[in-house]
């Protein structure tokens, strides 16, 4: 099976030379956690992939920069590539979308490549279980937390969501990139786009997603990839005896289906 069997030809991508504020209303308008970059609207020549981990590093004081310094490089993945294959490099790269260039000579963007896609199609390792693919170091965070220090935590962490807690400790939700994203506090450092200083943002409660989707450590590696497909999410807290013990995602599952 080969890339173009399960690639999605319908692809939303941003230029080079769009500004950051654009891209990033694309990805809340459909719900989006990275864009392929391309050189311009006419060729589509790939330069790489725009992401939400590229947008949070835009400040307030850098609203008017254009997407051109921002752009990940991503593996260079073709329809004829092997789906093993391109899951390798995706997992390598930590990226859970690529796009799919024409040839290694024709780099015009031709599809996107998800790990949605790979894990409706690839089977994990028989013998696997959540706890073996699982992060044990869960950064958390709590309902009363302000956006702006979560928003950091993200940053500094790379985490592309935080389990959100009770002051009891009890798992109560999950908070995002793109939650955040969507809520419009995207500018770290001074302000948001509705010019919120950052001790005044909103609190985390506002905009987290509930109720926490949950798996037990033991549950096999192809029930947590169903409940991801299912609930359309791309993380689920790993919960042993009413306590958090980790977190696994697409990445995690996407890595476990090779050999």
């Amino acid at each position: 099976m080969t890339v173009v069997d399960i690639m999605s030809k319908e692809v939303a991508c941003v230029t080079a030379d769009d500004f950051v504020t654009h891209a990033r209303q694309i990805m809340r308008d459909r719900h989006l956690r990275s864009l392929p970059v391309v050189e311009d609207e006419r060729f589509k020549r790939v330069l790489g992939i725009l992401t939400d981990q590229d947008v949070m590093h835009i400040s307030s004081a850098r609203s008017g920069v254009t997407v051109r310094g921002f752009v990940t490089i991503s593996p260079a993945i073709t329809p004829d590539t092997d789906v093993e294959a391109a899951c390798v490099a995706m997992v390598d790269a930590r990226l859970s979308r690529v796009p799919v260039i024409r040839s290694i000579d024709d780099q015009t963007l031709v599809g996107i490549l998800s790990t949605t896609d790979l894990l409706k199609k690839l089977h994990p390792r028989a013998h696997l279980v959540v706890r073996d693919i699982m992060t044990e170091k869960v950064v958390t965070c709590l309902p009363e937390d302000r956006i702006a220090k979560v928003w950091s935590t993200m940053l500094e962490s790379d985490y592309t969501g935080l389990p959100v807690l009770s002051p009891k400790r009890a798992l109560i939700g999950m908070v995002t990139r793109y939650d955040i994203i969507k809520a419009g506090f995207a500018r770290i450092g001074l302000e948001d786009e509705g010019g919120t200083r950052a001790k005044q943002s909103p609190l985390v409660e506002r905009i987290m997603n509930t109720p926490a989707y949950t798996i037990s450590p033991a549950a096999p590696v192809s029930e947590a990839i169903d409940m991801m497909l299912k609930l359309d999410v791309g993380r689920l807290s790993v919960v042993d005896e009413g306590r958090l013990a980790g977190i696994v995602d697409r990445i995690d599952a996407a890595q476990a289906c090779l050999p």
